[in-house]
């Protein structure tokens, strides 16, 4: 009967995101509320699939991330146009060209542009038409300077990438031809949230953990809609880095390294969570990690040299690391002026950082890496719900659930963000978050106090 429930819960939400994804992308309430509905509906799922027999558990909970995933793949990305950009690199390197060599506004790639990622502007020449799902950047032509419409963000600088990004977005767009579109990195997408299910599926069972606590990865909302949907690269490097510490768990110090290392080569988040991974022969591991990531840029430093660095060093300036005017650090500018918030939020990392190094189970490291990615996503606040896909997988190990709420509260900041109440619901958002994980770290401790005091 539960695991009926469960299922009934889990196809209802599978529901609710086909309606987020497929509804007219012009109704700017639609992901909102369909993202609200979505938890909404995950919540109760999550409990109840913890009452599934243990004999069927794993069968329904994989058959749930399935559901779920084929829905949120229904229809382009919702929210976001990030993977226009991974399909523009690949493309670019299919023929041979370094994705750090031009910009998409680039006439001399002119013949690679395909028509889901480019058109020319109309005759009055604007895009007013807007040809694309997933939004419509007007630029210009360089050089020439005539009216270029594109679906790919920031079309005149260069790609933010690091190469194992570069490497998968090319490893995607292998096979497909021009002519396929944003499905090629949502499938992509859905596989990896799947490989990810299935290897908490196997750690939990040979741990002899229930298989039921694989639904906070799983089912999740943040999952179908920002690594399956919006099939951000954040999800590769997510897998990577469960992988690098399922790995040192085991004892494979040099596998770790080279896994860990190749996350921070897809995208540079994974690296807060390195604290909590450097209890076991650290200098091995993060030798390994250091190489790795040295390798995977090689073919594009001798093809590009030092533009390898792209559009990274301005993108962190533009996107408000520097603690000025911008959603960055919004509880730490409740406290101080906002141009000390950039360097308090740095002497918090570090100091969590050391706490968790100090203080993290050699045999269970991902209590040390969710407070560790967990805090950072609080004490930074960005307003991409996309970097938590990396707190979830740490989420289920530890089952500390609790630090699930920080996704839904950048979803909250990501959504008004350019609305005159958004750093109202910011500080309201990460301010409940903090409760929530304070209250629930009393709870534990005084769970843990009761449990002693009667053995």
């Amino acid at each position: 009967m539960s695991a009926a429930v469960a299922l009934a819960l889990v196809a209802l939400l599978a529901v609710v995101v086909w309606w987020t994804v497929t509804a007219d992308p012009s109704a700017e309430w639609v992901s909102p509320l369909g993202t609200l509905a979505a938890w909404t509906v995950f919540v109760p799922a999550a409990l109840v699939a913890r009452r599934i027999p243990a004999r069927y558990a794993a069968a329904v909970v994989l058959l749930g991330s399935l559901l779920v995933g084929i829905a949120a793949i229904a229809a382009p990305p919702a929210t976001s146009n990030d993977s226009a950009r991974y399909a523009w690199d690949g493309i670019v390197q299919k023929a041979g060209i370094s994705p750090y060599a031009h910009v998409p506004a680039d006439e001399a790639l002119r013949p690679l542009r395909p028509s889901w990622l480019f058109q020319d502007a109309g005759p009055d020449g604007t895009c007013h038409t807007n040809p694309f799902p997933t939004g419509t950047e007007t630029t210009s032509n360089i050089p020439g300077g005539s009216t270029l419409c594109t679906a790919i963000n920031r079309p005149t600088v260069p790609t933010v990438y690091p190469a194992a990004a570069e490497l998968y977005f090319l490893a995607v767009r292998l096979i497909p031809g021009s002519e396929v579109g944003f499905v090629a990195f949502q499938l992509a997408g859905l596989l990896l949230s799947l490989a990810v299910t299935v290897a908490l599926l196997a750690f939990l069972r040979r741990t002899g953990r229930p298989a039921h606590q694989a639904v906070w990865w799983g089912w999740s909302p943040l999952v179908a809609f920002e690594a399956i949907n919006g099939a951000h690269v954040d999800a590769l490097g997510t897998a990577l880095a469960l992988a690098a510490a399922l790995l040192l768990v085991g004892g494979r110090t040099l596998a770790s390294g080279v896994a860990f290392g190749a996350a921070v080569a897809t995208k540079l988040i994974p690296v807060i969570s390195a604290p909590a991974l450097l209890y076991r022969r650290p200098v091995r591991f993060v030798a390994a990690a250091t190489a790795t990531f040295a390798v995977t840029y090689v073919p594009y430093v001798l093809a590009s040299g030092w533009a390898v660095l792209g559009y990274l060093p301005e993108y962190l300036r533009s996107e408000g690391y520097d603690g000025q005017d911008s959603p960055r650090f919004t509880l730490l500018k409740l406290l101080l002026p906002a141009g000390w918030a950039g360097p308090a939020a740095l002497v918090l990392l570090l100091g969590l950082a050391l706490y968790v190094w100090r203080t993290t189970d050699a045999a269970r490291p991902w209590g040390g890496q969710v407070l560790m990615v967990g805090g950072t996503l609080l004490i930074v606040s960005p307003s991409y719900p996309w970097y938590a896909l990396l707190l979830l997988p740490f989420v289920v190990l530890s089952a500390r659930y609790e630090f699930t709420a920080i996704a839904p509260v950048l979803a909250l900041m990501y959504f008004t963000g350019a609305e005159p109440y958004g750093q109202l619901a910011a500080r309201l958002g990460l301010g409940a978050a903090v409760v929530l994980l304070l209250v629930a770290a009393m709870v534990r401790r005084r769970s843990r106090q009761f449990r002693s005091s009667i053995t």
